[in-house]
């Protein structure tokens, strides 16, 4: 159990207003100051609005896991209910208690406000305090406390850190081999944030129907050697689709991929009772269309859940510096002390082990660019 622990902090610039007033021009044009008194003194105090904190209620975690905070000092005196959020839908989320029972919850003001790197408070998987609406039709509540999260799939927008899912153990990577075309550097992105949030990750390769198998396996056969579990799959034909359906079972997964690469209509059959809308690609340019638009959790048949996202058009890491990127590649990790230099690169410098590993073959080249894009700062 994770200890508890006063934190003071931080509001939003946008929500402090000016310590003091800065209108001297425009007040002394529209009314002047010979109704005014003049200050005989003037008090400076550590306690005015650009300083002010608000005292909050936060757990010691682990490195691995992010702080969750509570405005109340007991969320349990006040009847609040355990829930788990099924999706988030512009301003309402949407909350199932342990009953099983959905609320349309709002999320309380101070947590929206406090200034955190977070561009939601909320996200799909987070485990919430909320306080319920009595006697509302439909079922309403209020958020009142998020959880410490562990298991995060995270990524930056515009400088922020936006948390596609929390509280999961399994992240699918599902790419297609045509229409839209395979992206191995996406991959290799994802895999990137599936090692920095602790989760499993399952690269499944779709619509293999659509081309020779055995064109994939140089492919499969790198991913495979690191130890990454690959499916080959086509859910038009259910080929492999038993064997993502067991891989789910009775585990939390998330299903990330570029847009039109199938992840719903896999989900559709491993679970017809999902009945999730597709569409197909578009003939034009071969993208998908955005069928799904935010992050939905969905409890499977057999035990478990899956949680579907809208597609990625790019996947920028968060939070990811250049020299941790060596740690997080599988292939290059072992290389990395038998460098000449203790702070080698791997790009430029001479008696580089991985470099020599590339030139040998025992490296696969794709994945040293791949890295080096990554080392140099390519993070978007």
């Amino acid at each position: 159990m994770a200890k508890k622990k006063k934190i003071r902090a931080e509001f939003r610039k946008n929500r402090s207003v000016r310590a003091r007033p800065s209108d001297w021009t425009r007040r002394y044009r529209e009314h002047g100051f010979e109704d005014e008194s003049p200050a005989q003194s003037e008090r400076i105090s550590g306690k005015g609005e650009l300083v002010r904190r608000r005292t909050i209620r936060g757990d010691v975690l682990a490195d691995s896991a992010e702080p969750g905070f509570d405005v109340q000092l007991d969320v349990g005196e006040r009847g609040c209910r355990a829930g788990r959020v099924l999706s988030v839908l512009g301003l309402l989320s949407i909350v199932q208690d342990e009953e099983g029972q959905r609320y349309q919850c709002a999320t309380r003001r101070l947590l929206k406000t406090l200034a955190t790197e977070q561009r939601h408070v909320v996200a799909a998987g987070d485990r919430v305090f909320f306080r319920p609406v009595e006697n509302s039709n439909p079922k309403e509540g209020l958020i009142e406390r998020v959880e410490p999260r562990r298991g995060c799939i995270c990524r930056a927008v515009r400088g922020r850190q936006q948390v596609l899912v929390a509280n999961v153990d399994q992240l699918a990577i599902v790419t297609s081999v045509a229409e839209p075309r395979l992206k191995p550097n996406l991959i290799d992105r994802l895999l990137v944030a599936a090692e920095k949030g602790g989760v499993r990750p399952l690269i499944c390769i779709n619509k293999i129907d659509l081309a020779d198998p055995a064109d994939l396996q140089p492919l499969v056969g790198v991913y495979s050697q690191m130890g990454y579990e690959v499916l080959l799959l086509s859910a038009r034909s259910g080929i492999g689709v038993e064997r993502l359906r067991r891989a789910m079972l009775g585990r939390s997964s998330v299903v990330a991929g570029q847009s039109g690469v199938g992840k719903s209509s896999l989900l559709n059959v491993v679970d017809p009772s999902f009945d999730l809308h597709v569409q197909p690609v578009s003939e034009e340019n071969e993208k998908g269309k955005h069928t799904t638009t935010t992050a939905r959790l969905l409890p499977l048949a057999g035990g478990g859940y899956v949680v579907d996202t809208p597609g990625i058009r790019q996947f920028q890491l968060w939070d990811v510096i250049s020299e941790e990127v060596e740690g997080y590649f599988r292939d290059v990790r072992p290389y990395g002390p038998l460098c000449h230099f203790p702070n080698c690169t791997h790009t430029h410098e001479a008696d580089c082990a991985v470099k020599d590993a590339v030139a040998d073959g025992r490296l696969d080249e794709r994945r040293y660019e791949s890295y080096c894009h990554l080392r140099e700062g390519d993070f978007e």
